[in-house]
């Protein structure tokens, strides 16, 4: 987390970071974190689609999707795919 911190918030490397915030502070930011997360998908995609979504409606799973799809793993087909996504389950990561 103190990586994703450091990113975020920019100006200093982790070690800095961890020697000028308080633990209460970083709890609060984790708490903040897990709540609203500041990945990609949150910061690009989800808006993205959310203006698409209020200009012409539609599904928007299917759009997030479609401007972030997940990598296939070698092995796996999209049938597979379409199965595990049925029962909520996340393909393994590629790698």
């Amino acid at each position: 987390m103190w990586h994703t911190l450091a990113l975020a918030l920019g100006g200093r490397t982790v070690a800095e970071w961890q020697q000028a915030m308080s633990e209460a502070e970083f709890r609060s930011w984790v708490a903040y974190y897990v709540d609203s997360p500041f990945d990609d998908r949150h910061r690009y995609y989800r808006p993205a689609a959310l203006i698409s979504q209020s200009m012409g409606g539609g599904d928007i799973e299917q759009k997030l999707q479609w401007l972030q799809p997940e990598p296939i793993p070698e092995g796996i087909s999209e049938a597979d795919l379409a199965t595990m996504r049925a029962f909520g389950i996340r393909a393994p990561a590629k790698g």
